[in-house]
């Protein structure tokens, strides 16, 4: 049996989705787009272009919701499946766009530049409970207008893994959306084998920018999956109780599901977002907070009662270092996830508000991941009745070390962390040195940064990256790019 978490009752999640509709329809959303106003006009929408304010109607909300896929697949640069998003199926990702990088030599932050990113891409690759990447870094080394496609090019150079990604201009889109054209060879392929998904985020109060709403228009185009980021702060930019966040959560991101769905129906989304409550005290948005994982788990369990996969930022800290907070915020938030049936969970590897990246952090992380990812498999039984026959050998040897029984169920049965993680004699680890859980987790940063096998995207492919990403630079000033290692797998 699976064990799952639940915050809401059905009326409940039935009564704030009632009152997002309401929010929508009689206060309306603002949307500084004016070909996305002009498009739900044409729909039946109340529109006042001038102020940029729309009045949806039920209407309108029940046509989107209609036409959302209830599940899609995320796939590599090879086109192999590694998502299914679909019911309590659950995946994680390294939480994104962090303008700093811990830096264990120094063991302060830095702005990483394309170095630090590129060791990033070469960690990921290699940490098998972390099923996609992200651009998860931002490196301060290219020009400001090209660093959301820089972080695409190298991902896509660097790692196989399907990326979550973003852009903060409306210009970046068209170069993100070639750099995967690029992979994939056409636009039928890329929508047929996703290979990305883009981060889409409204701003509260109920409101749509030019660039986030026209980046969700695009994406469309292309169906290329979506994941709506809506961020309320509770006590600040929202309703101080978790019930009113939802409220507005559910009518930000069911807006930006109308503006999908009008503009292609069946484009497929992911329904996510990153908010928070409000520490009066700090004037800080805590991502660890419990009531905030709580509104996580809530706005997924309404995602899923409408009918949609869905995301949030969840596994992540705002301790400053890799220390005691770090650890207890991860992992409580990852198992409130997985128990939750998150389908795609944002956070390993970030520090510090979402603001930084460690990749010490990233490793351990992944055991967090790992651990979670046994817990939600359950307990089942594996030839394990009659259990006379099982006691009778355990009484007959005095021990089952290599019994059949166990020799066939031990990797199934038990999630083996790897060497981040100390379960040693305290004799043993006196005796091998000591090690703190810091140095162990540098350590297999360092391993994998050894180890780290350039991707089997083909030359050509690499190429064609580098073609495109070239021209872009040289569009903003730049006339050449950082220097980055030989990337051939031929």
């Amino acid at each position: 049996m699976r064990p799952v978490v639940r915050f809401l009752s059905g009326e409940l999640i039935e009564r704030i989705i009632s009152e997002a509709r309401d929010v929508l329809c009689k206060l309306g959303v603002e949307i500084h787009n004016k070909n996305i106003l002009s498009m739900l006009q044409d729909h039946g929408a109340k529109v006042e272009i001038d102020r940029y304010h729309v009045l949806l109607t039920d209407k309108i909300i029940d046509r989107a919701l209609e036409t959302v896929p209830r599940f899609f697949k995320l796939y590599d640069v090879f086109g192999n499946q590694t998502h299914n998003f679909s019911g309590y199926n659950v995946y994680f990702t390294p939480g994104s766009t962090a303008l700093n990088i811990l830096d264990y030599d120094i063991k302060k932050i830095h702005r990483p530049k394309t170095s630090d990113y590129i060791s990033y891409a070469k960690v990921i690759s290699q940490l098998n409970n972390i099923a996609s990447q992200s651009t998860a870094l931002i490196p301060a080394d290219v020009p400001e207008k090209i660093s959301d496609s820089y972080r695409l090019y190298l991902s896509l150079l660097f790692c196989e893994k399907p990326v979550v990604t973003g852009a903060f201009t409306i210009e970046a889109f068209n170069i993100m959306k070639d750099l995967q054209l690029a992979v994939r060879g056409t636009k039928e392929k890329l929508a047929l084998k996703p290979l990305t998904i883009f981060s889409c985020c409204p701003t509260s109060p109920v409101k749509w920018s030019d660039v986030t709403s026209q980046n969700l228009v695009d994406c469309a185009h292309y169906s290329i999956p979506v994941e709506f980021v809506s961020m309320p702060l509770s006590g600040f930019m929202a309703p101080v109780t978790l019930v009113g966040t939802l409220v507005q959560h559910t009518a930000e991101t069911l807006s930006g599901v109308v503006i999908s769905q009008l503009t292609n129906p069946g484009t497929p989304l992911l329904y996510g977002g990153s908010p928070a409550i409000f520490d009066v005290r700090y004037e800080t948005t805590p991502m660890g907070a419990v009531e905030t994982q709580m509104t996580d788990c809530a706005y997924n369990e309404i995602g899923k009662f409408l009918g949609m996969p869905t995301q949030a930022y969840i596994s992540l800290s705002d301790s400053k270092q890799l220390d005691y907070q770090a650890g207890l915020e991860s992992s409580m938030g990852a198992t409130l996830a997985v128990l939750s049936g998150i389908n795609n969970i944002s956070g390993p590897g970030m520090l510090d508000f979402e603001s930084c990246q460690s990749l010490e952090k990233l490793v351990l992380d992944n055991e967090i991941c790992g651990m979670t990812l046994r817990m939600i498999k359950g307990i089942e039984p594996k030839e394990d009745f009659p259990s006379l026959p099982r006691f009778e050998e355990l009484l007959r040897e005095k021990h089952l070390l290599i019994s059949k029984h166990t020799r066939r169920y031990l990797k199934e049965e038990f999630y083996f962390p790897g060497p981040t993680v100390d379960r040693a004699s305290r004799t043993r680890w006196q005796k091998e040195g000591s090690v703190t859980l810091l140095e162990r987790a540098h350590s297999e940063v360092e391993k994998l940064i050894k180890d780290y096998v350039p991707s089997k995207l083909s030359d050509s492919a690499k190429k064609e990256l580098t073609k495109l990403m070239e021209k872009e630079a040289r569009r903003y000033g730049m006339e050449s790019l950082p220097p980055i290692p030989q990337v051939s797998c031929e």
